[in-house]
């Protein structure tokens, strides 16, 4: 019975510890210890020996067996094993001690001795039941751990590969934007040509009204100049005469002569100075400015430039300029290339409403048809408005809701750059003023003409 406890001890331990996984170093021993019990059982078995000897060497090795499992740190997790071993053990020990020390004790509760080994029995199959059980939930949780720590190297694995995902991303981003930057700086430094071009393409439109305009002025300082030298001879000769009276007037003459040539090149002078503040970057600085006067004069140097340009050109200006607008302080000439654009434009549009005409071949309507450009200003109490009107070829409203984008146009490749009217807006906007546009494309079977008319608004300040 010993041995068959011995047996079954050595089988709980190798199943309850699983030595053969988690304890190989004692693998070998609980094999040599079973096989040396299984020597000692059969011998019982075919000597029938079943003297003192054999069943204490079998409760030394039960109790060695105890000791490992409680004393090694190694087998730790093996107290409940000792819990449920040790009774059965002790009760063993103990009825065979009693035996040997006190036969007649022993004889006199040996029933209750059979009770408590009984007990003890059912104690360490209980034990055996709730162990297993017990080790199939460790097991399990076991399982769920290394499930978990799997799940968590997969995470981790994903959290790397999101993070090398993220830096590639981040590179490719910041190599996107670093080309965004480069294509800005270029963009802007095009668009800073562009404007530059287009302020030289309205120079190049000024300076053939320029040129007539000044040649107006140079006639007349060239006429009285050569008039005075022919005054200067005469007078060469009344002074040999002596005519005092004579000498007199062709002194007078010659004055009134000077003070017309002294007028006209200050004409000339003034043309060119503005023809200068036009070439020149604008300053920014905003000074007292005659609005009345620098309109008439952009709409004169306009519409003489496209006559140098073509000479068949003709239209009829009109203007409405209120005395009360007076002197108003601007960018004189920003407002100025402003009007400039905004007259060139009307110029434009009605020759080419008149060139429509001309080809439609129908004389009664190319007679009745009269170029015009209107050009007024008025003050309010708000501030001062500026309003220039054609009766050209009218804007449909697809190109009135694209008219101010920079470099839309509706001229043919060559004819602008489409930052004219771009350039204008953004230089109305920085006086603080409004620039808008209204227009009609005329439908002749009900009568209506076709018109455009852009509103320029300056507030007081």
């Amino acid at each position: 019975m010993d041995f068959i406890l011995l047996i079954i001890a050595f089988r709980f331990l190798q199943t309850h510890a699983q030595t053969k996984e988690h304890f190989p170093e004692w693998q070998g021993l609980f094999l040599k210890s079973l096989i040396a019990a299984c020597c000692f059982l059969a011998i019982q078995i075919v000597f029938e020996r079943t003297d003192g000897v054999m069943r204490w060497v079998a409760h030394c090795i039960n109790l060695y067996v105890v000791y490992a499992a409680y004393n090694r740190q190694v087998f730790a997790p093996l107290k409940p094993f000792v819990y449920a071993f040790f009774p059965v053990v002790f009760v063993h020990i103990f009825q065979d001690l009693t035996r040997l020390v006190a036969p007649e004790f022993y004889h006199s509760w040996e029933s209750l001795f059979g009770t408590a080994g009984a007990f003890a029995w059912i104690w360490l199959v209980a034990q055996f039941i709730i162990s297993r059980k017990q080790r199939k939930a460790l097991e399990t949780e076991r399982i769920k751990a290394i499930q978990k720590e799997i799940e968590f190297k997969n995470s981790q694995k994903r959290k790397d590969a999101l993070e090398i995902q993220v830096a590639e991303r981040t590179a490719e981003l910041t190599a996107q934007k670093e080309s965004l930057e480069k294509t800005l700086h270029e963009l802007k430094a095009m668009q800073s040509q562009l404007i530059q071009s287009e302020k030289m393409a309205s120079l190049g439109e000024l300076t053939a009204g320029i040129a007539h305009e000044i040649q107006n002025p140079l006639n007349f300082v060239t006429n009285f100049s050569e008039l005075n030298k022919e005054l200067l001879d005469e007078l060469k000769d009344e002074l040999v005469k002596g005519d005092l009276d004579e000498i007199r007037l062709i002194v007078g003459d010659i004055m009134a002569n000077e003070e017309k040539i002294i007028h006209h090149g200050k004409r000339a002078d003034a043309i060119v100075k503005g023809m200068l503040q036009h070439s020149r970057s604008s300053s920014g600085v905003k000074e007292l400015t005659d609005i009345n006067e620098l309109a008439d004069e952009y709409l004169r140097l306009s519409y003489h430039g496209l006559r140098a340009k073509d000479k068949s050109f003709n239209a009829s200006m009109e203007t409405d300029l209120d005395e009360a607008v007076g002197m108003v302080e601007v960018v004189s000439q920003e407002i100025g290339r402003v009007i400039l654009n905004l007259v060139n434009n009307a110029f434009y549009a009605v020759s080419e409403r008149k060139k429509q005409v001309d080809d439609f071949g129908d004389v009664s309507l190319s007679s009745s048809y009269k170029p015009t450009v209107w050009l007024s200003s008025k003050r309010t109490n708000r501030g001062i408005e500026i309003r220039v009107k054609d009766n050209g070829t009218g804007m449909p409203d697809g190109v009135k809701e694209k008219i101010f984008q920079p470099f839309f146009t509706t001229k043919p490749t060559g004819l602008g750059t489409g930052l004219g009217l771009s350039l204008s807006y953004d230089i109305v906007k920085v006086h603080g003023g409004e620039l808008t546009v209204s227009s009609q494309v005329g439908d002749k079977e009900k009568g209506e003409d076709s018109w455009t008319e852009f509103y320029i608004f300056i507030p007081n300040y």
